[in-house]
């Protein structure tokens, strides 16, 4: 089992061992760096792989397995970076061996195989946690404070969309467009899952009914034939507490790279997030709309402690996840930061996705 967190306040750097070689085990271990934990071994699809990813990321060691690499008693806790398919599996591993596990979303290609990662993690006691990332901007947090406040009223009305453009034309491919290794969703489950969570954390409303149209718009691509993941989503959205919306999510957006984009109207106030913005919230009022900077000095207290530069020293994507790892091994050590996004949160985006996907099939409104 996972080392008591007395043991764990009194050890040295936490040890962190990556399944992965991609894109995303490099952000993984520049977090885990920044986060002054010990790179103690990495673990890719084969093992040449895994001994350049070790040199690359200048992690200490490149096992041979992810048998060989939980079994090491240095290794605390495995951040899994691996396509979608394979994160249920491996994760369960990792929860089964006693260690701590951040596992990349979406959680698993499935709800069911989501619920039982999430009961799993609950019974051995271990810290498992997701990368909602964007949670981690101090902007966010500012806007998830004026809703808690009350500041900004009763949400009324929702605006969102993820949008990219990556997978525009034909020739672009990636494993992510083959169901057998990204599941069911493509561009909802990828992005979209980051758009709900992004609303629901902020609000505290959740979505309670989607209904859903969704678009494939090469069934072929340059290593890929017959696929059937999507390439667009437009979602008809209803909350919780009385609030409606509409989001859209696509990987064919000429121009976006990664633009999470929400507008928030509540009874007070409005506010609107830009991710490839984010040094800015618009505050928006019938009379004296703000312009709020990424200030230590003007934000709430939850916001000013994410905010690592001096304004006017832009942060970004990769400080968000740097903080969000900061706070997982945080957690590891028995801490309880506030909004950190664990395996209930991956759970819930496999839900919203699943629903999603229904509504798009049927052709109906579908209950959360």
């Amino acid at each position: 089992m996972a080392a008591n967190a007395q043991d764990r306040r009194s050890a040295g750097p936490v040890g962190v061992g990556i399944v992965g070689g991609g894109f995303m085990a490099t952000v993984h271990s520049r977090a885990a760096r920044a986060a002054r934990g010990r790179l103690v071994g990495v673990v890719s699809s084969r093992p040449e792989r895994a001994v350049r990813a070790a040199e690359e990321l200048g992690i200490e060691n490149a096992f041979g397995s992810l048998h060989d690499l939980i079994a090491d008693d240095r290794v605390e806790v495995v951040h899994v970076t691996t396509p979608n398919a394979l994160h249920a599996e491996q994760a369960l591993a990792v929860i089964e061996a006693g260690k701590h596990v951040v596992c990349e979303k979406p959680l698993a290609t499935t709800v069911a195989d989501a619920r039982t990662l999430t009961d799993a993690a609950a019974s051995a006691g271990v810290t498992a946690t997701v990368p909602f990332v964007y949670r981690f901007h101090p902007l966010v947090r500012e806007a998830r404070a004026r809703f808690a406040s009350g500041e900004t009223g009763r949400l009324l009305t929702i605006a969102g969309s993820y949008l990219q453009d990556w997978l525009l034309e034909s020739g672009d491919d990636n494993w992510r467009v083959d169901s057998a290794a990204g599941g069911r969703s493509r561009a909802f489950g990828d992005i979209g899952s980051h758009l709900v969570d992004f609303i629901e954390f902020v609000t505290g409303d959740r979505v309670s009914m989607v209904a859903a149209t969704k678009r494939t718009f090469f069934d072929s691509r340059a290593e890929h034939s017959a696929i059937t993941t999507e390439d667009a989503v437009a979602v008809a959205v209803q909350t919780s507490g009385g609030a409606i919306g509409t989001l859209l999510v696509s990987q064919a957006a000429p121009g976006r790279k990664n633009r999470l984009h929400v507008e928030l109207a509540g009874s007070a106030e409005s506010v609107v997030f830009d991710q490839e913005q984010p040094e800015t919230l618009w505050v928006g009022r019938r009379k004296g709309s703000l312009l709020i900077p990424r200030d230590a000095d003007q934000l709430a207290p939850d916001a000013a402690r994410l905010v690592t530069t001096p304004g006017g020293h832009p942060q970004g994507y990769q400080d968000a996840f740097n903080a969000f790892v900061a706070d997982s091994y945080a957690a590891i050590a028995g801490e309880a930061p506030d909004g950190l996004p664990r395996f209930e949160d991956g759970l819930r985006a496999a839900a919203v996705a699943e629903a999603v996907m229904d509504s798009a099939d049927t052709g109906t409104w579908v209950e959360v």
